[in-house]
């Protein structure tokens, strides 16, 4: 079991020359492609080192997304929850809406360093879409986005937002039409493509490097978040939590305290229950298996197939999760807990109501696992990443719960 006090070298440490972050990651990949990821590695270790890469990277940061995002303390819902504090992380407030476009911009400046003319990815939510093509604009280059025909009708806004910046949007209709088959198809259009193209994957999750470079990537929000906390308050959090499902926006999160003597928690959909296709809470009920290219916890049947898998938060509902994270838990450095989505649902329509902040849903089950322990507890700082705000989940959120009245009722 390890705590914070050894921690201090562990960016230097993890993930090791193939990608594994103890027994988890690496690159499983098909013949033809490990040159293109050999290539993709290569480029990455050059550039994350480069003065005028991450000049540039900040430049863009600061003048395109409107970084750095505040940290805010919600002093009304903390009243009425009780004596802890709760505090968010303000992701949503970049452009696009979430934390996505910390990781596309990156990758799209790594594209154009590659000489690539396109760039490929998979959506669930959307966020992870928008974003790249919002990069795929912003640098010039051609975008194929896969998204399952399930999501495409639950995050329509999204859709639209994508086709208006240019990205080819491709129905993905088999299986269970949601962002494991998405990811699916994507992978096999950058098999046919890899030579012109760079798949741009859309968490930490997939093989090696794309692991390590979204966390890098994502560790702008940890990093913000830390200093922006200490100023305002003078300490450090208690308790910082984020939502996992591949887990791009908590690695960000989470790497910046990792070596701080403070309680670090990844919120799982637990959806509608324990029972199979029910939730997507790998870390909880899944073992070590592969899937897309690494190896990882994975929600998975006697055959090693995944499982299917739910949750009313379309960016969460992945049967794995990055590899970091499994290192994380098993190491025990990071505790993982579950909401449920009526939880996630009953923190939206808090943070709505009291603080006049509409979150994305995939954000709310980390809220709820704050409001959860506020209720618990007298005293103490909770630090959220709200990793996105809910435009994008209006429609369908009023169409199965209308304005949350059933939420307030006494």
């Amino acid at each position: 079991m390890k705590t914070y006090r050894d921690f201090d070298r562990y960016l230097k440490e993890f993930p090791d020359k193939n990608g594994y972050f103890g027994r988890y990651g690496g690159a499983i990949l098909p013949p033809e492609l490990v040159p293109a990821f050999q290539d993709i590695t290569a480029a990455y270790q050059e550039i994350c080192h480069s003065a005028q890469f991450i000049s540039e990277l900040r430049r863009i940061r600061k003048e395109f997304q409107g970084r750095p995002t505040p940290v805010y303390h919600c002093d009304r819902l903390s009243r009425h929850l009780g004596k802890s504090q709760i505090y968010l992380k303000r992701e949503d407030l970049n452009h696009t809406g979430a934390h996505k476009i910390n990781h596309c911009m990156g990758e799209g400046l790594l594209a154009k360093f590659l000489g690539k003319k396109k760039i490929i990815a998979e959506t669930g939510a959307g966020q992870h879409g928008v974003a790249l093509a919002t990069a795929a604009a912003y640098f010039g280059l051609e975008c194929d986005i896969y998204m399952g025909e399930v999501d495409i009708a639950k995050q329509h806004p999204n859709v639209v937002r994508m086709k208006m910046l240019g990205a080819n949007v491709i129905p993905v209709t088999h299986g269970l039409k949601t962002l494991k088959e998405a990811v699916d198809a994507a992978f096999e259009g950058y098999l046919k493509e890899y030579q012109d193209a760079i798949y741009c994957i859309g968490s930490a999750v997939g093989p090696h490097p794309f692991p390590m470079m979204v966390r890098d990537f994502q560790s702008v929000v940890g990093y913000e978040a830390r200093a922006q906390f200490l100023e305002m308050t003078g300490i450090l959090p208690d308790t910082v939590c984020a939502a996992v499902g591949g887990g791009s926006n908590s690695i960000g999160m989470f790497e910046a305290f990792l070596s701080d003597p403070v309680e670090i928690v990844g919120v799982e959909p637990l959806g509608r229950g324990e029972a199979v296709g029910d939730h997507a809470a790998s870390m909880k009920f899944g073992k070590l298996g592969t899937l897309h290219g690494f190896e990882s916890i994975l929600l998975q049947d006697e055959q090693g197939e995944p499982l299917p898998v739910y949750s009313i938060a379309s960016g969460l509902d992945y049967p794995s999760v990055g590899p970091e994270h499994a290192y994380l838990c098993e190491c025990g450095r990071v505790n993982y807990d579950v909401v449920s989505d009526e939880e996630a649902m009953e923190a939206f329509f808090l943070l709505c109501r009291y603080e006049g902040i509409i979150p994305a849903i995939e954000s709310s089950h980390a809220l709820a696992y704050a409001i959860r322990r506020a209720r618990e507890q007298d005293t103490g700082a909770i630090l959220v990443n709200l990793s996105g705000r809910g435009d994008k989940d209006i429609d369908y959120v009023f169409e199965h719960y209308g304005t949350g009245e059933r939420f307030f009722k006494k």
